[in-house]
C-alpha cells in the first residue's frame, strides 16, 4: 500500500464528483430536505429531539450505499476499474482511497444537516457534538462499504439500485428506528443485534441522551468500525483484474 496512490485515488474520486452537481446535490442537499420536512411532519419539538439524532445515523448510511455501488458499477463495466488494476495500484489503496474520499463527503454532508438541525431546526442534544459527527461519518463508510461490495453482483446500474432493499431495509426495519427492539418478537431482536445499523442507531441514541462518552457508546463505535472493516475486505475479494 502506498499512501501517495491512495491520496491519488482520493483526490480523482472527489475531482470527479465535483463534476457530478446532481450527485452532489444528493449527497447533501437531500438529507438537508428530509430533516427538514421530518421537523415539520412531527411539528413537536421533544418528539423531533428523540428521533432527529437517529436519523442522522440512517441517511449517510444510506445514501453513501447508493451512491458507492452505483459509482463503483459505472467503474466496473466502464472498464475504469480493470485499467487501474493493471497499474502499480494495489486493492488496498483503491479501498482506502474511497473510504477517505466518502469520509471527506460525509464529513461535509453531516456538517451541513446538522448545522441546519441544531440551529434552524432547534434539535437539541445532550451530548457532544464530535460524537454524533463521528458516528454519522463510520455509518457514511459502512454504507460505501457495503455499496462497495453489492457493486460485485450487479450488471447496471439499476440492479446496484436494486440491492437497496436487501442490504438497506431490513436493517432500518430492525434496529430500532420505528419500534424499539425490545417490544420486537425474540427472533427479531436477536437478528437485530448482529445488523450494523442496530448499532448506529444505538449510538445516536447514546449521543442524545447521555452527555459525556459513554462505555456503550464505545461500543457501538467499534463495532460500526468493525462491521465497515469488514465490509472493505469482502469488497476487497470481489476485485479483479479482470472484468468477467
Amino acid at each position: 500500500m502506498s499512501l501517495t496512490i491512495t491520496l491519488a485515488t482520493t483526490r480523482r474520486i472527489l475531482v470527479q464528483l465535483r463534476h457530478d452537481r446532481r450527485t452532489l446535490g444528493l449527497l447533501v442537499g437531500v438529507p438537508s430536505l428530509l430533516m427538514i420536512l421530518l421537523r415539520y411532519v412531527f411539528d413537536r419539538p421533544e418528539t423531533f429531539d428523540r428521533v432527529g439524532p437517529m436519523l442522522l445515523g440512517v441517511f449517510p448510511f444510506v445514501i453513501m450505499f447508493i451512491v458507492a455501488s452505483v459509482g463503483t458499477l459505472r467503474e466496473r463495466t466502464g472498464g475504469t476499474l480493470e485499467r487501474l488494476m493493471t497499474t502499480p495500484l494495489g486493492k488496498l489503496d483503491l479501498l482506502f482511497g474511497y473510504a477517505l474520499a466518502f469520509g471527506l463527503i460525509a464529513l461535509v454532508q453531516v456538517g451541513v444537516v446538522l448545522l441546519i438541525s441544531l440551529t434552524w431546526l432547534g434539535l437539541d442534544l445532550a451530548g457532544p457534538v464530535w460524537a454524533l459527527v463521528l458516528v454519522a461519518v463510520l455509518d457514511a463508510l459502512l454504507g460505501m462499504a457495503l455499496g462497495l461490495f453489492a457493486s460485485a453482483f450487479a450488471r447496471t446500474e439499476f440492479q446496484a439500485v436494486q440491492f437497496m432493499p436487501a442490504f438497506v431495509l431490513p436493517q432500518a426495519l430492525l434496529c430500532g428506528l420505528i419500534m424499539p427492539r425490545d417490544q420486537m418478537a425474540s427472533w427479531l431482536e436477536a437478528i437485530s443485534r448482529v445488523l450494523p445499523l442496530t448499532y448506529a442507531v444505538d449510538g445516536m441514541q447514546e449521543v442524545s441522551r447521555e452527555t459525556g462518552f459513554t462505555g456503550s457508546l464505545a461500543v457501538d463505535l467499534a463495532v460500526i468500525a468493525g462491521c465497515a472493516l469488514l465490509a472493505l475486505m469482502l469488497g476487497a475479494a470481489t476485485l479483479r483484474r479482470r472484468t468477467p
